[in-house]
């Protein structure tokens, strides 16, 4: 895929309806890995296509489906699918269905080398340092270890939900202890709720990226980012800066509001990457009931890059 494949015509346009917290990876078989949050919350789908525009005809297929009581039986939100040491991974968020905002991290494995095919094991929640509100995992590697970067409420119980970064013992066990990372702090961060989730990692330019999403899921949402060295301690806080202004917000002129919870791809030949992100097309959502209107889509964007090599994801017509 190269630049002409994604014009600013496409950006103007979600390439897949009713997907939230849409995923991407690109894997060695060449194909385009997708799964999101569905609107029923109720399963886990995955779809694969050669393409980023092909995504969105690729037939969905149902991989796993929420239990009928118990752990892992609502709110079934934000899988992300990782290929670690040989076997498929599927990080997502669950509550209860007597309680559904009881709702943690579980990890779902598949040693098929085709994640269509084999079976999804379930080995249970990730477990951090204190069990409290816990969403939005994602993992990277950087020079040869694995960290995970996750939501979760701090045991002060001030916001709704701070972010945490740990290495990983292995793809099912955290190495604990864990790393405070970001708190919403920002007038941004703070509309609606006090949220910090839904984190990323773009590692490129000699910097590692960490984005992350902000305030209540209505047009308020918006996209901060946290920067580190490579070669940094990313497990000592003081390695990452925060910067103080959002970098991405709703854009009134183009129709996307409440742009956030985002992955990172790249083109087949890996000189362009790309945003994925979910957003609506409209502003008025009522915010008792955002998180049920259905209308977050997923959405790509081509990543520009400034001067000092930062991504550039904001267009014109964006209010912060």
């Amino acid at each position: 895929m190269n630049i002409t494949d994604i014009t600013e015509q496409v950006e103007r346009q979600p390439i897949i309806r009713q997907r939230a917290d849409p995923f991407v990876t690109l894997h060695t078989d060449g194909y385009y890995y997708f799964t999101a949050s569905v609107p029923e919350y109720d399963r886990i789908e995955l779809r694969r296509a050669w393409s980023l525009k092909g995504l969105a005809e690729a037939q969905p297929v149902t991989v796993w489906r929420k239990h009928a009581s118990g752990p892992m039986s609502w709110h079934i939100w934000a899988p992300e699918l990782h290929f670690i040491e040989g076997k498929w991974y599927i990080y997502f968020a669950a509550g209860r269905a007597e309680d559904p905002w009881w709702i943690r991290t579980f990890v779902l494995e598949n040693s098929s080398p085709d994640p269509f095919c084999g079976s999804w094991e379930e080995k249970g929640p990730l477990v951090p340092e204190w069990d409290s509100f816990m969403l939005d995992t994602t993992v990277f590697a950087n020079r040869g270890a694995y960290y995970a970067v996750w939501a979760q409420k701090r045991q002060e119980r001030t916001e709704n939900s701070a972010l945490y970064i740990a290495r990983m013992q292995s793809p099912i066990e955290l190495a604990l202890p864990q790393v405070l990372l970001t708190v919403p702090e920002y007038g941004w961060e703070c509309r609606g709720f006090r949220v910090n989730e839904g984190p990323a990692v773009l590692q490129r330019n000699g910097k590692i990226f960490l984005t992350y999403s902000a305030s209540a899921t209505d047009a308020s949402y918006c996209m901060g980012m946290l920067v580190a060295q490579d070669g940094a301690d990313l497990l000592n806080p003081a390695s990452w800066t925060k910067l103080p202004e959002p970098v991405m917000a709703s854009e009134d002129g183009r129709g996307i509001y409440g742009p956030g919870h985002n992955s990172f791809t790249t083109s087949r030949d890996g000189k362009e990457d790309y945003l994925v992100y979910h957003a609506r097309p409209y502003a008025d959502v009522d915010l008792d009931f955002a998180l049920y209107d259905p209308n977050r889509h997923t959405w790509v964007r081509r990543i520009r890059y400034d001067g000092k090599g930062y991504p550039v994801f904001q267009r014109e017509g964006g209010m912060a």
